[in-house]
């Protein structure tokens, strides 16, 4: 029983925030989450709202190429 193309995909969700102000002295780095979904039902850019801990903060976190 061959599944073909799967249709959950892991995805990598990275911060938008630090990206955004560049990784600069007071952070240490950019926030990344392992996630999946599902290619059908969300064929866009996945966007989830996540704790970064170098904001210290709940900040956008995006999908992003791996």
């Amino acid at each position: 029983m061959a599944k073909g193309k799967d249709v959950r995909i892991p995805v990598l969700l990275e911060c938008t925030a630090c990206v955004r102000n560049g990784v600069n002295k007071e952070s240490k780095g950019i926030s990344r989450y392992i996630t999946q979904k599902n290619r059908h039902n969300t064929p866009n850019r996945l966007e989830l709202l996540k704790f970064c801990p170098y904001c210290n903060k709940h900040t956008i976190h995006g999908e992003i190429k791996k």
